[in-house]
């Protein structure tokens, strides 16, 4: 006479083994996909919000012109609007991310006031937002006072780095 078997085999165990292995391979390129597409539409709605920081900070401040930097449109929370503490967007935006500079949703920040010719006060500025890596975006994103958001094609993730550049990039087809 045999004994009761108890359990699963070692057979059985690989196989159920394998059959998880497949599944995860199969679907965690998808997730990964969905995260960067995730983070993306983040960048894109925080140039969004960037700008219309912006735009309240240079409509409470017009003697300043446009921030100085992104850090001047945030503030640590209780925040009291100043010049060099806005209030007027997150502070994790702001900061671009906890640590200082490590981003946000995959994607580093950076806001600047530009000078036209003939004036004194910034009365112009872009904005741009770049991926830490590939496979954090998979486009950069920026945006000028005129309140359009551009994308640079797909699969470039090079910065705009000045406002012309900016300017030169696609409008966003929202």
């Amino acid at each position: 006479m045999r004994k009761q078997q108890k359990g699963f085999s070692l057979i059985e165990l690989l196989i159920v083994v394998a059959i998880i292995l497949i599944i995860a391979a199969i679907a965690i390129p998808n997730l990964m996909r969905a995260r960067m597409a995730a983070n993306d539409s983040s960048a894109a709605a925080s140039e969004r919000t960037i700008v219309t920081g912006e735009i309240g900070y240079f409509a409470a401040y017009p003697t300043v012109g446009y921030a100085a930097n992104l850090a001047a449109l945030g503030g640590a929370a209780p925040c009291t609007p100043a010049v060099a503490t806005g209030c007027l967007i997150d502070n994790n935006l702001a900061t671009n991310g906890t640590p200082a500079g490590s981003g946000k949703s995959g994607y580093s920040f950076l806001a600047t006031p530009v000078i036209p010719a003939g004036n004194t006060l910034p009365i112009e500025f872009y904005t741009q937002a770049v991926p830490l890596s590939a496979q954090t975006g998979t486009k950069s994103f920026c945006a000028t006072d005129d309140g359009v958001v551009r994308t640079n094609v797909p699969g470039n993730l090079g910065a705009a780095g000045s406002y012309a550049g900016c300017q030169a990039f696609l409008p966003m087809a929202n």
